[in-house]
């Protein structure tokens, strides 16, 4: 088991690895509750996947959630233009 704060890794049922991690939300004292958004969240990646973000966090010296942040901000734009499975379909037919 590592140190508190450290992710936490298993097998999904498909063979790829999941990575956790758990950030407790922060209160300010005297009641007045200001708590973080930050939520425990399991992400399952194909074993090479992890292994090349495990790469780069250590190349950086950074955290795997920091790595998976940074290249969310970097892909959004484009996650956006891809159709979602239930966006209707272009006109000339699927080309998905």
């Amino acid at each position: 088991m590592g140190h508190a704060g450290a992710p936490a890794f298993g097998l999904s049922p498909m063979g790829g690895r999941r990575l956790s991690s758990h950030t407790p939300a922060r209160a300010v004292e005297e009641g007045m509750a200001q708590i973080a958004d930050k939520r425990k969240q399991s992400l399952y990646f194909p074993e090479e996947m992890l292994r090349e973000i495990q790469d780069e966090a250590t190349r950086q010296d950074r955290s795997l959630s920091w790595v998976v942040q940074q290249a969310w901000k970097v892909a959004r734009k484009r996650m956006a233009t891809i159709p979602g499975v239930n966006d209707p379909a272009p006109p000339g037919g699927d080309s998905r």
